[in-house]
């Protein structure tokens, strides 16, 4: 099926964006962010005056990619808690684990960046009349609200924001799109989903939802890839 024209556009009633690599990025930062673990661990370790060995960072960091999806597969969300306490487990500190995975993802150094082309698209659906939503996979361990802190300038124009920590699961899962369907009361075979990646495809193929790469989308309203 063909959606790249005006006329299939219309069939729509809301269109659900991912964020990273479509409307925002880390800047620098690669899909997968194992490999700064050990910086965000030594940060940790630094505030709280920990001496520790390259052994406890390594083990921690082994932990902590065992429940990063691109290595384990997993659908299921998990709290940032429960991934840090386990990640730190053999250090056998008592820290306080708000404080500590704060400062593990400022030891990562994050630079968010919203695309410049963002809020123009964002704005034509809207003048389409149909509503918007985000559909986001978190960092493994980044706290819901953290990730919501550098975002507060696409949120606020959108009817619905939905991450792995508000529904429960990550993508490919149908249920991340299904819940959106359910929150913005509209059909899935109403919404169209735009992403960046194949599985943003595959979710909206397990969702039986329309699917569209962001470069397509952009193309289709004529709307500058300006990042």
């Amino acid at each position: 099926m063909d959606i790249n024209n005006m006329e299939h556009m219309k069939k729509y009633k809301a269109v659900v964006f991912d964020m990273g690599g479509t409307l925002m990025e880390y800047e620098g930062m690669p899909m997968n962010w194992s490999g700064y673990y050990r910086q965000g661990f030594e940060r940790v370790a630094q505030i709280n005056g920990l001496d520790l060995s390259d052994e406890a960072f390594e083990k921690a960091c082994e932990v902590m990619r065992s429940f990063n999806p691109r290595f384990s597969g997993r659908t299921v969300e998990i709290e940032p808690e429960t991934i840090f306490s386990k990640s730190m487990e053999s250090w056998e500190e008592h820290l306080n684990l708000e404080k500590a995975i704060s400062a593990f993802f400022s030891g990562l150094d994050l630079k968010p960046r919203i695309y410049g082309y963002t809020p123009k698209l964002l704005a034509k659906c809207k003048e389409l009349n149909m509503k918007v939503a985000c559909l986001t996979d978190l960092p493994t361990g980044m706290p819901d609200s953290l990730f919501q802190s550098v975002i507060t300038d696409i949120i606020k124009d959108m009817d619905l924001y939905v991450s792995s920590s508000v529904c429960g699961f990550r993508k490919p899962c149908k249920e991340t799109l299904q819940y959106a369907s359910a929150h913005l009361h509209i059909e899935l075979d109403e919404i169209l989903f735009v992403g960046d990646e194949e599985k943003d495809l595959r979710t909206a193929e397990n969702a039986v939802c329309d699917f569209m790469y962001i470069d397509n989308f952009l193309k289709t309203y004529d709307i500058q890839k300006e990042k």
